[in-house]
């Protein structure tokens, strides 16, 4: 079975941050980035329940995506929504904890 995975427009400005952020440093990171979020992404199609439980949220249906990109990488915040759903709400780097 396949899950639809939809990304929330808070996350969306996450991810126009995060790409911002490093491109100011190099546009070629940047989009290494990017693109190496939205594939891990396409992970939650089929394996989100192999996630990590989220702290924030404990003992709930909300987990995170480790991705790992250079040193430090990004985690993914996001809801399993019924048996087809899951919503991407937030995507910071490792190193931030807390999410809006």
């Amino acid at each position: 079975m396949k899950f639809e995975v939809r990304v929330t427009e808070a996350a969306r400005e996450d991810l126009l941050e995060l790409h911002a952020f490093l491109a100011e440093h190099s546009l070629d990171a940047a989009e290494a980035a990017l693109g190496t979020i939205e594939r891990a992404l396409s992970f939650l199609e089929e394996f989100p329940w192999a996630c990590r439980a989220s702290s924030a949220v404990p003992r709930s249906r909300f987990r995170e995506l480790v991705i790992p990109f250079g040193r430090r990488g990004y985690v993914a915040l996001f809801e399993i929504e019924g048996d087809d759903v899951v919503t991407v709400l937030a995507v910071r780097r490792q190193r931030e904890s807390d999410y809006h």
